[in-house]
């Protein structure tokens, strides 16, 4: 990025942290400081957003760094459920927020103090979206390859999609007429 001369560059940062095999990773209270005082020292955290599907380390970023995003991931897969939405427990991904006093992840989200919702793209509903929308959150849909499902979420009014093949969303939108973000070179 420093190489590119691009200050413009926003960063995402995932955390990798594991409830179910803690021995895994460091817990997430360390975790969460060692990456807030990483990002403080780099100088990128009016540019940084701290992302995770274990909100653990969401609650710590919000609490000690709050000039730095958080951004709340969701799944409710077969391959990935971080919400439990079926359970009358909090899932260990979600910071004691149980999905059974809240009716809906959007509503977990913004009882958790977050203002940004990043969900699986085949999760998400235009309800969901409306009522994410309703409650203030910014909603993002991840990881999104495909330009018809692209072409659907932008119909349906999400605010951002994440995605591995920027070159396929820049052409969808391009051809919307939609603004793009400036490019940024690649500086070997």
């Amino acid at each position: 990025m420093r190489k590119s001369g691009n200050q413009e560059v926003r960063f995402a940062l995932e955390t990798k942290v594991f409830p179910h095999t803690p021995e895994a990773t460091v817990a997430p209270e360390p975790f969460a400081r060692a990456l807030i005082a990483a990002v403080r020292q780099a100088g990128v955290a009016a540019r940084t957003t701290i992302l995770s599907f274990d909100w653990r380390t969401l609650q710590v970023v919000q609490a000690q760094a709050p000039e730095i995003g958080t951004v709340y991931l969701s799944a409710q897969q077969r391959w990935l459920d971080n919400i439990g939405a079926g359970s009358p427990q909090a899932s260990a991904w979600t910071a004691g927020i149980r999905h059974a006093d809240h009716g809906s992840v959007p509503k977990m989200v913004r009882a958790a103090g977050g203002r940004i919702w990043s969900v699986y793209f085949g999760d998400l509903t235009p309800a969901l979206l409306q009522e994410a929308k309703g409650l203030g959150l910014t909603v993002l849909a991840w990881t999104v390859n495909d330009t018809a499902q692209m072409a659907r979420l932008i119909d349906m009014g999400v605010d951002g999609i994440v995605t591995d093949r920027p070159d396929l969303l820049r052409e969808e939108m391009a051809r919307r007429g939609l603004p793009l973000p400036r490019a940024t070179p690649v500086q070997p």
